[in-house]
C-alpha cells in the first residue's frame, strides 16, 4: 500500500469532499479536506486505557460519544455548546501531556521514540478539527464504518468464494454490488432496485 498505490487505482485522487480514514499517512497526500475515523480513536483510546490505567483515555471516549449523541439529536448545535465540548477535549489532552511527558533527547541518537501513549495525544492535539468534523459539519459521519460495509463483500468474495475468474466478471460483480448498495442508502431494497434495472428502469440517485 501506499499514495502510489492509491494513485494508481484512480478513486481517491477524485475525491472532492471529505475522506473519512485511519489517520494513515498516505492518505494525506490528497488534498481534500479529512476526517478521522472515532471509532479507531477510541479503540486506541480504550488500549491506552488498558495499557497505563490513565483516566484521560476514558474521558476522551466518553467526551466523544457525548457529542456524538449530542449530533445525532438532529439539531445545530449552539456557539456555546461547540465552544463547551472544544474546551474539555482540549483540557483533557492537556491532562493527558501533563501524564505523559515527552522524553528528553539523548544527545547524538536523534529524537527519542515517543512511543504509543505520545502518539496518540499528538493525533488529538495536532489534529482536533478533523476529529471533531462530525460535529462541525453534520454531513461527516462519526466513523468510516459505512466504507467498511461497502467493502465487506468484496473481501468475501476475495478470501472465501475463490476471488475472480476474469476481469469481467470482476466488473459485473462490482458494478452489482456498487447498485445495490446505492439503492439501499436511498431506502430502497434491492429486490425492486434490480426489478426496475430489468426493466431498464434502473435507479439513479438524486444529487
Amino acid at each position: 500500500r501506499g499514495s502510489v498505490a492509491t494513485k494508481e487505482i484512480g478513486i481517491l485522487p477524485r475525491i472532492k469532499g471529505t475522506m473519512i480514514h485511519d489517520f494513515w499517512k498516505p492518505y494525506y497526500y490528497y488534498s481534500c479536506k479529512h476526517s478521522l475515523c472515532n471509532i479507531h480513536n477510541i479503540r486506541e483510546l480504550r488500549g491506552i486505557l488498558e495499557l497505563t490505567g490513565q483516566k484521560w483515555p476514558e474521558e476522551m471516549t466518553e467526551l466523544l460519544l457525548s457529542i456524538k449523541k449530542r449530533v445525532d439529536s438532529g439539531k445545530p448545535l449552539t456557539k456555546a455548546e461547540m465552544a463547551a465540548f472544544t474546551d474539555s477535549y482540549d483540557a483533557i489532552v492537556i491532562d493527558g501531556y501533563q501524564a505523559n511527558p515527552p522524553p528528553e533527547a539523548v544527545k547524538r541518537r536523534g529524537c527519542p521514540k515517543k512511543g504509543r501513549v505520545l502518539n496518540m495525544l499528538d493525533r488529538l492535539a495536532n489534529h482536533r478539527h478533523e476529529v471533531l468534523a462530525f460535529m462541525e459539519n453534520f454531513a461527516v459521519p462519526f466513523d468510516n464504518n459505512q466504507a467498511e460495509r461497502d467493502i465487506r463483500m468484496m473481501k468475501v468474495k476475495q478470501k472465501i468464494s475463490g476471488v475472480f475468474r476474469s476481469t469481467k466478471g470482476a466488473d459485473m460483480f462490482c458494478r452489482i454490488r456498487s447498485y445495490i448498495s446505492t439503492a439501499r442508502k436511498n431506502s430502497l431494497s434491492a429486490f425492486s432496485a434490480i426489478n426496475e434495472a430489468l426493466y431498464d428502469r434502473p435507479f439513479i440517485p438524486e444529487f
